[in-house]
């Protein structure tokens, strides 16, 4: 907090030479607290109360152990434990400590001892304040990508070695089909793998606002006929099926400047998500939003499947990192990927109920190509 430090060289001693600098604690985005050298707390500013959930009255004019009785984890008294004023006289304050305010909300605090000379009393305390609950939520939410990623790369990692192991020590005992069979394991357990991997690099560079796009122009039915083509190899015809709306079909759909590959990313975990969870077919819908001719043009696609749909206090969840179905056959990342890269573009994406009873996802993407290119 090195707003603390540069106040506790400019703060006055007297109250009305002190009005400034308080107008600039104001201003700061971390809570400021000001302790005179008689220990009295002197001044407060309003994010400070706010951390602390309390009054100016209830902090400001009081000494330190009335209006600020911090302890720390072991319940002891910081005050008495760290003591500014009766300490070695070459202490110039403390690193930032999680430390329990007077309602019982944690705090993380910093503090800066002012001295007029080196090795002089104390003459003012400040105090730095943050609220440790975005942090502590930040070191819960990593815990929690720690333990639901080992959980992820356990299964596929134990298969492959298993299976790996059993061919190299017994492939004279195996028939061609149980060899087939353990290949075909090992190489979809490796491409499990492999999209666990770029979905938690895609979340990375998503969280930090890193991703580049690579646009270019994209004819969005003929990606998505060869995306299908290709998905059904090896699966029974017709479980993904593609289609035009009716406004496409009657005037097209609009130029698009995109992403290819994050597009077929987009469309891909769409359409495994309504394999995975649905039941029987899904089915992929092509129109064009907006009125013919009129900015802004979009392309929206629907993709339904025949499952028995999302309740409605499920709708926003989904699409938050691991969240997992009832049938937990995912890694719970491709929607928080999906939405991340539609928003990337411009979009959003929704999801809802479509005719059947089933999930719809409904994905709308800015059309049209820039000025650059269209002149």
């Amino acid at each position: 907090m090195t707003s603390v430090d540069g106040l506790g060289a400019q703060l006055p001693g007297s109250a009305s030479a002190m009005a400034p600098v308080a107008m600039m604690g104001e201003l700061l985005p971390d809570g400021l607290v000001v302790v005179g050298g008689d220990q009295r707390i002197r001044f407060a500013n309003a994010e400070a109360l706010r951390i602390l959930d309390c009054d100016h009255d209830d902090v400001v004019g009081r000494t330190l152990h009335e209006g600020l009785p911090f302890t720390d984890k072991y319940g002891r008294d910081w005050w008495a434990h760290t003591d500014p004023w009766n300490g070695l006289a070459t202490r110039a304050g403390h690193k930032e400590k999680l430390l329990v305010a007077p309602k019982g909300q944690d705090v993380l605090v910093t503090a800066r001892y002012v001295r007029s000379e080196p090795g002089g009393p104390v003459e003012r305390v400040m105090l730095g304040l943050r609220d440790a609950e975005a942090r502590q939520r930040a070191e819960r939410d990593q815990a929690t990508v720690l333990s639901t990623v080992a959980h992820e790369l356990r299964a596929p990692l134990t298969s492959v070695t298993g299976f790996t192991s059993s061919l190299l020590r017994r492939w004279d005992r195996f028939t061609d089909e149980q060899k087939r069979l353990m290949i075909e394991t090992i190489e979809a357990d490796a491409t499990r793998l492999t999209r666990l991997i770029t979905e938690l690099l895609d979340i990375s560079r998503l969280d930090s606002d890193s991703l580049n796009l690579r646009r270019g122009p994209v004819d969005l039915h003929a990606l998505l006929t060869m995306h299908v083509v290709r998905y059904e190899l090896g699966r029974s015809s017709g479980v993904v099926q593609l289609g035009l709306g009716e406004a496409a079909r009657a005037d097209g759909l609009p130029e698009m400047w995109a992403d290819t590959d994050r597009l077929e990313q987009i469309f891909f975990n769409l359409i495994e998500n309504g394999l995975l969870h649905g039941a029987g077919k899904v089915t992929v819908t092509l129109d064009r939003g907006g009125a013919l001719g009129e900015a802004p043009e979009s392309v929206v696609v629907e993709v339904d499947d025949e499952g028995d749909g999302i309740p409605p206090s499920d709708r926003e969840k989904i699409f938050g990192r691991f969240w997992h179905g009832p049938s937990n056959a995912s890694t719970g990342l491709g929607l928080y990927v999906v939405r991340g890269l539609v928003e990337a573009h411009g979009g959003s994406v929704l999801v809802g109920d479509n005719d059947s009873g089933g999930a719809r996802f409904v994905v709308t993407l800015p059309a049209g190509l820039p000025d650059v290119v269209g002149s």
